[in-house]
């Protein structure tokens, strides 16, 4: 079979993609408050909604284009049956123009039936681990009401799941959002070490489906409000989007929403102060330099700036940190007046963040 390239225009690969742990600045708080008063707050503090509580709920349904794809229909067919995806499926992903049926059926088939990459195993781990969808579709219930209550000018997308052969998570087509089924079959699935690092593998589980999805339509709609583009800016923009991405799965655990096993997670805590000192005194906080920026903020085995132990997109982390720190000191505030912050030195400022 022709191999499939990964290089097509308008394919945004999500990587994407819950609430984070509160403590004290103050010794003596921990000493002299009671401890009931102490949880009371730290529960408060994480449960927070700043959400209405009368949204309409909205129940979301995924478009099954991979089982019509997988199953016997040919290309006419899916051109009829799904006329909004299946022309940019063929041309974007499969990279064939959609006019050319005799190709197109060809292909197909040996999509289908294809031995020498072995995307038959992908495609019979399609059908078992998504023979049922009710859970991922729930959790899209819950978040899109939400999403587009902070986004209102943004239509919620129809959800197509589908099959890409390991060429792309999430694509975005015009109001569509397509989810590459074979992208999320567990991070033990024995294709993956041919198709992707192992780094990657972490997140390519179908619990994590659900939040890659709103994470990458979050990443198009949070407005870049800053004028600089330093490291400041880009991590708490990102900050921002994972904040956001937290209240919108309240309870996925923490380490879920930036894509971290709870290993990796436990070691941001324990050298997070040592972190913030190092961004701080090599003054890559306030750098312009893209390698110093893409090194904080792009996947990665490990953040190389700082340590090998360490995960990669540890700005990233920080950033998140920064915007949970802001939001506690400032209960007034709103995801909307959050998202309308400009200036990426007053919010560092206000949030009273020092990395402990």
């Amino acid at each position: 079979m022709k191999k499939i390239s990964n290089s097509q225009n308008n394919i945004v690969f999500a990587l994407c993609s819950f609430l984070s742990r509160i403590r004290s600045n103050d010794l003596k708080v921990w000493l002299f408050a009671p401890i009931g008063i102490i949880l009371l707050c730290v529960s408060c503090a994480k449960q927070k909604d700043y959400f209405p509580q009368d949204l309409p709920e909205q129940s979301v349904s995924l478009v099954r284009f991979d089982t019509a794809l997988l199953g016997t229909s040919d290309a006419q067919s899916l051109l009829v049956d799904y006329p909004q995806f299946a022309p940019f499926f063929f041309t974007n992903v499969l990279g064939l123009p959609a006019d050319d049926l005799s190709a197109l059926d060809t292909l197909l088939n040996e999509f289908r039936t294809d031995t020498l990459y072995d995307l038959h195993l992908a495609h019979a781990k399609v059908r078992e681990l998504y023979a049922d969808v009710t859970s991922i579709e729930g959790e899209l219930s819950y978040a899109m009401p939400r999403y587009q209550w902070l986004f209102p000018e943004q239509k919620v997308p129809d959800l197509y799941l589908y099959v890409s052969g390991f060429n792309a998570a999430i694509v975005f087509a015009e109001d569509i959002v397509a989810i590459g089924a074979d992208m999320y079959l567990g991070s033990d699935f024995e294709l993956y070490d041919q198709v992707v690092h192992r780094y990657q593998q972490y997140t390519m589980r179908p619990e994590c489906m659900a939040a890659d999805v709103v994470c990458a339509m979050l990443y198009r709609s949070v407005p870049y409000t800053f004028d600089k583009s330093r490291l400041l800016e880009r991590i708490l923009h990102q900050g921002k989007v994972m904040f956001i991405l937290s209240r919108l799965f309240p309870h996925l655990p923490e380490h879920e929403v930036i894509g971290y096993s709870a290993e990796q997670w436990a070691w941001c805590e324990e050298y997070e102060y040592a972190v913030w000192l190092h961004m701080m005194d090599a003054r890559d906080l306030y750098s312009h330099d893209p390698l110093t920026i893409n090194g904080y903020t792009n996947e990665a085995p490990f953040t190389s700036a700082v340590s090998q132990d360490s995960p990669g997109r540890l700005g990233t982390w920080i950033g998140w940190r920064i915007v949970e720190s802001y939001m506690r000191q400032h209960p007034e505030a709103t995801i909307q007046s959050l998202l309308a912050i400009d200036n990426a030195q007053l919010l560092l400022a206000e949030s009273r963040y020092d990395g402990q």
